[in-house]
């Protein structure tokens, strides 16, 4: 199997080159971070098309096929709407939406018979309070994946979204870092306890799985029973 990583030096990221190595030719993609592990690497702007592109082309070169991509780039900004600047709300937009539309517009260009696997988040599927910036971001997200799922069935291209609860990883350090915000956040599971990154890249590692071709367009939570229990 061959696999594109976008956003590979994250928390969930490094958990998914991990269970894969050994497993699949990778070719990973970072923006800040480069990776220390035995893999080959590059920057990538998911922010742009011509980059995006460049990467995937790369994999189609050192590869010959492209059997699964990973988009995994994400941002955390919890406040109200009224208190959200336009410069909050194109940061994570294009973060979120624009990096996953990156995404499918290069795969749809130049993939087929491949899996591509895009994050949304279990917020945007119930209500919490200050989390408008970000589900404006991944309710985009889900909808693409669905729309582009039906788009591109015909080269077999399939696209699924996961949409985790509240995981322990550099992005939400500032949360789970506060023992009383901790301690709020893990009562809101119904499991008591906030996710590990395996718990997501778990999940990624079945849908881009080449046995399990007969999933599109779906949106899987995986989130501790935060959005589906009170």
């Amino acid at each position: 199997m061959n696999t594109l990583i976008i956003g590979a030096s994250g928390g969930i990221g490094s958990s998914l080159v991990e269970g894969l190595m050994g497993t699949s030719n990778l070719l990973l993609g970072y923006y800040n971070s480069s990776l220390n592990v035995p893999v080959e690497s590059h920057q990538v702007d998911a922010t742009d098309f011509k980059s995006v592109n460049s990467f995937v082309e790369r994999g189609l070169e050192e590869f010959g096929s492209v059997d699964a991509i990973v988009c995994l780039p994400g941002s955390l900004i919890l406040k109200p709407a009224h208190r959200c600047s336009n410069e909050e709300f194109d940061k994570t937009i294009n973060t979120n939406l624009k990096s996953s539309f990156s995404v499918v517009r290069a795969a749809g260009a130049l993939l087929e018979n491949s899996s591509i696997v895009l994050m949304s988040t279990a917020a945007a599927s119930i209500g919490l309070s200050n989390h408008e910036l970000i589900v404006s971001a991944k309710a985009g997200v889900e909808g693409l994946a669905r729309s582009a799922a039906k788009t591109y069935a015909r080269k077999n291209l399939r696209f699924n979204t996961i949409s985790p609860g509240m995981v322990e990883t550099p992005l939400t350090s500032s949360i789970t870092s506060n023992e009383i915000v901790r301690k709020a956040s893990e009562k809101m599971h119904a499991l008591q306890r906030i996710g590990k990154p395996r718990d997501i890249s778990n999940m990624i590692r079945f849908l881009i799985n080449p046995e399990n071709d007969w999933i599109t367009g779906q949106n899987f939570i995986v989130d501790g029973g935060l959005s589906s229990t009170k």
